[in-house]
């Protein structure tokens, strides 16, 4: 299986997720945020990091980058596309995703381990995967997810909440929410669930060393979908 991932000047994640979806047997290209066009891939990520420093809106200047046409035109032909963290900011911005990503409830930087439930399992992202509970990592400023009430009723109506913040044991409120996100979400499809945003990291949660490895669970379980 191919993958792709866009380089943004700013971001710092996309390295990580080269690491990581070559560990899980995918082969891997970088792709510079000025190219027009991306090589024949299964799959393009747009990584975190704060493409750009996070001026502005957070991902939005990224959204104008030349790569961004070529990345909606997959999309929209069925491909997967993977946003994570300042990715699921750009995918918000380009609007494949609805709904935006705020400043975080209480206004500070949050890097900590989080649980999140796995909350739709028909989609190649998630199928098959072995846990409904994962543990995975957050690091952003502006990770507190918004929408109308009438897009989160389309949402909810089809299924296309992918995550949703939780403790250990798969509850979720307030206490468990970092950053003050509606309903908890961490993540959420497109109406076709071809297109994946999440603040949470997998790529930073890949060996034991690295304080988890619920990570793996997604990138084998994903891979395994697409093959």
């Amino acid at each position: 299986m191919k993958s792709s991932v866009i380089i943004f000047p700013g971001s710092n994640c996309d390295r990580d997720m080269d690491v990581a979806l070559k560990k899980f047997g995918f082969k891997n290209q970088m792709i510079w945020h000025n190219d027009k066009s991306i090589p024949k891939s299964d799959l393009i990520v747009l990584p975190g990091g704060f493409s750009y420093g996070d001026y502005l809106r957070c991902g939005s200047i990224a959204s104008k980058s030349n790569i961004i046409k070529s990345v909606i035109d997959f999309a929209n032909s069925g491909g997967l596309v993977l946003g994570i963290c300042n990715g699921f900011q750009i995918l918000t911005e380009t609007a494949l995703l609805p709904g935006i990503l705020q400043q975080n409830k209480y206004l500070n930087f949050i890097c900590k381990n989080v649980y999140v439930k796995v909350r739709d399992k028909k989609n190649k992202y998630f199928k098959n995967i072995k846990k409904e509970i994962l543990e995975l990592h957050i690091a952003h400023n502006e990770g507190n997810y918004f929408c109308s009430k009438d897009e989160l009723k389309s949402l909810e109506d089809n299924s296309q909440i992918a995550v949703t913040y939780c403790d250990q044991k798969g509850l979720e409120n307030d206490e468990n929410n970092p950053n003050g996100a509606l309903k908890n979400i961490a993540g959420i499809f497109n109406k076709n669930k071809n297109v994946l945003g999440m603040m949470p990291h997998p790529e930073r949660m890949i060996d034991k060393y690295l304080s988890g490895e619920d990570g793996s669970l997604f990138f084998e379980n994903l891979l395994g979908n697409l093959q």
